[in-house]
This record gives structure tokens, C-alpha cells and sequence, in this order.
């Protein structure tokens, strides 16, 4: 089984450094062309398409001297300056060929995460797209730190694939998919086609982010885009993007791991919450309160037994179990100071611990998603 690219109305492609830049030869030009083939005959069929591409530091890194140490993050913020030029010029040059117009745009972590920023940025990709354009997204690694950055395009790409309501994301990678053990190491490993659900042994199957090559993702990363964008109503592929038309070759020879999105999407509200890496903190619960979210319930104080961490009221949280396993995502009604003090408590308690009566459940279940592994 595989997916149909016929049913797709728009799509996300990512692509990561390893895939578009080799590191003795630079920029793979003739690979480039032939996916902007690709991507034609996808808009000749009616399909919009969005890129995701990373490569920008491997492009500017060889122009900076010897001095040039890519673990500074100064000297890493120097080369994506340089480099973005040439990869924003690499596709307009390719592109322009196919008459195609290329729009650059450059994300920050907070772009996504932030509310407002979230849908300005959305409504960019939008008007691009509407207009015939064809956006080509990167992190914004000239003034993204260490602590406000996705740190890789993987995610990135997945949030934005949750943004504009994308049905498929695409991902390029340096193998053919998910296997069930590491191709290299294990002769017996097998591709995995089709996974119609993200399970916690599906997961355990990605192993450590690879740390090697010009690329900083990994299976791990990919695993958490498709973590991202699956619940969203977004399909996703992880295919090979060494050969030439990566798509045109998933098409024909349909190799590659394909993530179904078979459920229905959340609203876009409950998309972005859902999508947040960087929750502000963590609320514990027990096994009755975690019983009730699965039931599609609030989260009332009386559940919740340890906070970690300092929010305000609206913050986006992370909810987990005795065990430390995530089970949801949600914006707070409270702040931490009074979660504190009203944890553990029933709901007609709260007026008498804070001196007001409250605003209900801790978390209201129009404001909280449940994470992939949490549903039945």
C-alpha cells in the first residue's frame, strides 16, 4: 500500500542538507532540477506545493576561511548569512525555468509558537500560495539561539504542514524509510510501507539522531514531524532523496514509509496547541484523572498531584503521568503560583483556597489535546 499523490491538494516537501548540498561538490544542481520536475508535474495536476529546506549553512560554511568552527554558534549564524543567498538564489534560478516565482521565507521557533506570530506567518504562506508562488521555508539561523530554535527542519517542516493545513508532508531522507532495525548494521532489517498508527514500539524503532554528515536530523527528528503533523490530518512520507525525482520515484516504485493520517483533524486551535515544542512546564496526574482525559474530560485540580515549572494563565503545558509519559498538551486556566495551591483539590474548594471562585477546570478540554499514544 501506498499513498496517492493524485489526492493531494497541497503538499510539503522538506529537504534536508545531506539531500541538496555534497559536501566535496557543493550544491547538487542536476538533483534540484530534477525534483523542480517533480514539483511541476505535482501543480500541473492542481497540487500546491510548499518547501521546507534546509542548507544554507553547508552552502555559506565553505566561503568563511580556516577559522570558520561550524560549533560556534556566532560562526554557524555566519554561515547561514552567507549561505541563504545562494540557496534562495538556487531556487529561484531552477524554478524560474518552469516560470515558477519563488517567495523565501525565515522562521524562528517563535514564530510557531507564539499565537499571533502562528498566524501571521500562516497567512503569508497562504497569500503565496494563492498567488501561484511557491514558498521556500528555512529556520532562520542568523538569529535563532540555541534555546529559541527548532535546531533541525524536520519539525519545522511539520509545523508548517499543521499551519497551512497541508494533507501530505514529504520528507526527504538519506535512506528509504523507516526500517525495523538499522539497514547497515542488521541485513535482515525490513521497510516498513505503511504504518496506519504511531505506536510507542514504532517509535522505539527511529534510534539515536544522527550526528555525522552535513544534515543535523535524524530518524528521531522525523519521527517527531510525523508525530506533529499525523494527528493534524496531514499524511506523511519519508522517502529517499538521494536519486534524482524523489517523488516521481516514490510514485513508481512506491518505497518509502508512509505515516497514515487516518483519523480526522483537530480544529486549527488544537492543531497548534498540539504542535508546541516548547511547553512551558509539566503537571503530573494521577490514574483517575488520566482516565477521564482519554474519556475527552477537563483537567480538574482534584487530579493533579506535582507541578513543575513557572506559567501564567494561557501558557501551554505539558501533561504527563506518575511515570513521566506525556499524555497531553493544553493552555492552563491558571497561573503556577495558584495551581499550586489549589492542586489537589476539589472544585468547590477553589473559592476558598484563592478568595475567588476560580475559572473551573485547570485545563478546559476545549484547550487540551491528547497525545498520539494516549488514545485508545
Amino acid at each position: 500500500m501506498q499513498y496517492d499523490f493524485s489526492r493531494a491538494r497541497r503538499i510539503v516537501i522538506k529537504i534536508g542538507s545531506a539531500t541538496l548540498v555534497d559536501r566535496r561538490t557543493g550544491l547538487r544542481r542536476g538533483w534540484l532540477a530534477s525534483l523542480a520536475e517533480d514539483i511541476v508535474a505535482l501543480r500541473a495536476r492542481g497540487t500546491q506545493v510548499v518547501i521546507v529546506s534546509s542548507g544554507a549553512v553547508a552552502l555559506g560554511s565553505p566561503h568563511l576561511g580556516p577559522e570558520f568552527n561550524r560549533a560556534r554558534l556566532a560562526d554557524s549564524q555566519a554561515a547561514a548569512a552567507v549561505g541563504q543567498i545562494k540557496l534562495a538564489h538556487a531556487y529561484q534560478e531552477t524554478m524560474l525555468r518552469h516560470d515558477i516565482t519563488v517567495a523565501q521565507i525565515l522562521l524562528t521557533l517563535d514564530d510557531t509558537e507564539v499565537r499571533r506570530r502562528y498566524l501571521n506567518a500562516r497567512d503569508t504562506i497562504e497569500a503565496l500560495v494563492h498567488l501561484g508562488a511557491l514558498p521556500v521555508i528555512n529556520e532562520n539561523d542568523t538569529v535563532a539561539t540555541h534555546e529559541l530554535r527548532y535546531g533541525d527542519n524536520d519539525r519545522l517542516a511539520a509545523r508548517v504542514a499543521q499551519m497551512i493545513s497541508a494533507d501530505c508532508l514529504v520528507i526527504l531522507s538519506d535512506v528509504d524509510g523507516l526500517y525495523s532495525a538499522d539497514p547497515g548494521l542488521d541485513p535482515a532489517a525490513t521497510l516498513f510501507r505503511h504504518i496506519p498508527r504511531i505506536t510507542p514500539e514504532i517509535e522505539e524503532m527511529a534510534g539515536d539522531t544522527k550526528a555525522d554528515g552535513v544534515g543535523r536530523g535524524g530518524m528521531v527528528t522525523k519521527m517527531a514531524a510525523a508525530r506533529i503533523a499525523v494527528p493534524s490530518g496531514c499524511h506523511v512520507l519519508i522517502v529517499n532523496g538521494g536519486p534524482d525525482h524523489p517523488i516521481g520515484r516514490y510514485r513508481d516504485t512506491g518505497i518509502g514509509t508512509w505515516f497514515e493520517a487516518h483519523e480526522a483533524p483537530l480544529t486549527v486551535r488544537k492543531q497548534w496547541i498540539a504542535g508546541t515544542l516548547r511547553p512551558t512546564s509539566v503537571l503530573t496526574v494521577d490514574s483517575g484523572a488520566q482516565e477521564a482525559l482519554r474519556q475527552g474530560k477537563s483537567l480538574l485540580a482534584a487530579g493533579v498531584s506535582d507541578i513543575r515549572g513557572t506559567f501564567e494563565r494561557g501558557d501551554t503545558v505539558t501533561v504527563q503521568d506518575a511515570e513521566g509519559r506525556d499524555l497531553a498538551r493544553g493552555l492552563v486556566a491558571y497561573s503556577s503560583d495558584e495551581a499550586r495551591r489549589i492542586m489537589g483539590r476539589r472544585s468547590d474548594a477553589i473559592e476558598d483556597v484563592l478568595g475567588y471562585k476560580g475559572r473551573g477546570p485547570l485545563i478546559h478540554r476545549d484547550h487540551l489535546v491528547l497525545l498520539q499514544e494516549t488514545r485508545p
